[in-house]
């Protein structure tokens, strides 16, 4: 069964970056079991995120932002090390939101935001494209 196996553990490293969304560092390792990818994901210690990176704009922000952080962390982490396909990688964040509580509409629209917008953030990574 899919289920983060340890607690998000974050500290800010800055407020005014990323569009004002901040920038967070992972304190501790996050652990993620999959069941979509059939692996269990380990984000370590000093890992960077910006959470969703959700558009500021009104309505985008009120239904997707300030939700799934854990879920949010993992995702950034698999696009920044490419450690699946891209697919795979939004299936987990959805997959993740759902663990940890997010409505599934909710999980369902940021799910659709990252396959149809992600592949400007998905970059190149060092293993899987």
């Amino acid at each position: 069964m899919s289920a983060f196996l340890t607690d998000l553990q974050v500290e800010l490293v800055s407020d005014s970056t990323n569009g004002g969304r901040g920038t967070w560092r992972l304190t501790a390792p996050l652990v993620y079991k999959s069941d979509v990818a059939k692996l269990t994901f380990t984000v370590p210690a000093g890992f960077e995120t910006d959470f969703a990176s959700v558009p500021r704009t009104p309505v985008a922000f009120l239904l997707t932002a300030d939700s799934a952080h854990e879920a949010s962390a993992v995702h950034d982490w698999l696009y920044s090390e490419h450690a699946v396909p891209r697919a795979v990688a939004d299936a987990v964040l959805r997959e993740a939101s759902l663990v940890s509580g997010v409505p599934a509409w909710r999980a369902a629209l940021m799910y659709w935001g990252v396959r149809a917008f992600g592949w400007s953030h998905w970059g190149n990574g060092p293993a899987t494209a």
